[in-house]
């Protein structure tokens, strides 16, 4: 079974085009059912599992040890996803007769509304990253970008100088699964961008050059875009934390504030699904209200 894993594995990155982060969660989430087979190793040498011993049993007492040490739901229902995943791979291969996951339950997850900033406090905060001094022109291209565009976190750091095209006021942007798209952004984040990379310096300039730096020239760690989200949005936060991915919320919680098309923010957003898209419907008060009173014929 730590065979098949590693095939697994390979083709999860390869033909899935599954992120790093993703293979790694994977990989840590099968190796915990194998080891918990496998039981105590001396040295910690890596005992070898056979394939009947993938059973439901197995998956269930794996399933009691992640919640018996606290894990949260989440972790569970990621953990019950590899699982299946694995379980699956090897019923095609013939190494196992049956998935033994499949009827494991799924932990019910807390249902958690998406984090977003008021869009008149998050456009004062803006523009009042008026610096001229290298730091305060980046991060204020950064966010305009960020905010404007409605990029993951690893969207924004992967962004290079050939993905952006000036004319058309359009980036393009790679997502998960390697999925490329097309996506708009506004005037005033491409001013920004401009001002920024003019002070940067144009140099010899190359499409695979990285549009986000840091002081030595190197691409934007995505911990670092953190730590800039952090310090310059904390205040419209309210003082709690604030992520790069609460731009992301604020950029679709806007539009459909604003009459947007929840399937057009799906596209712009890279959603593979519309239910991924749907977490945003939970409008506010008076936007209910509006849409009642301009629909229901005795509003």
């Amino acid at each position: 079974m730590r065979d098949a894993l590693e095939q697994f594995l390979t083709e999860l990155a390869a033909q899935r085009r599954a992120s790093a982060h993703t293979v790694a969660a994977y990989r840590r989430d099968v190796t915990r059912v194998l080891d918990l087979a496998a039981g105590p190793a001396p040295g910690g040498a890596r005992v070898p599992v056979p394939a009947s011993a993938w059973t439901r049993e197995l998956l269930e007492r794996a399933l009691r040890d992640l919640y018996r040490t606290r894990h949260a739901a989440a972790s569970a229902a990621r953990a019950l996803a590899a699982w299946r995943s694995f379980s699956r791979f090897c019923v095609r291969r013939g190494i196992i007769a049956s998935n033994p996951a499949r009827e494991l339950p799924i932990p019910r997850l807390p249902t958690r509304r998406p984090r977003t900033l008021p869009k008149v406090d998050l456009a004062r905060a803006l523009d009042r990253l008026a610096g001229a001094d290298a730091a305060s022109l980046r991060d204020r291209a950064l966010l305009e970008i960020a905010y404007s565009a409605g990029l993951r976190l690893s969207e924004l750091v992967g962004l290079n100088r050939g993905d952006v095209d000036r004319a058309g006021g359009l980036l393009r942007v790679r997502g998960k699964g390697r999925r490329e798209r097309i996506v708009p952004a506004g005037a005033g984040a491409f001013a920004a961008l401009d001002r920024y990379l003019a002070d940067l310096g144009r140099g010899e300039e190359r499409g695979d050059q990285p549009v986000f730096v840091n002081a030595r020239r190197s691409r934007l760690s995505g911990r670092t875009v953190q730590r800039v989200v952090r310090r310059r949005l904390g205040e419209v936060a309210g003082g709690l934390g604030v992520t790069p991915h609460a731009l992301r919320h604020s950029f679709a919680s806007h539009l459909l504030d604003n009459g947007a098309n929840l399937r057009a923010i799906q596209e712009l957003l890279g959603h593979r699904s519309l239910n991924s898209t749907q977490v945003y419907t939970h409008v506010s008060g008076s936007r209910l209200r509006k849409a009642y009173q301009q629909a229901h014929p005795r509003a």
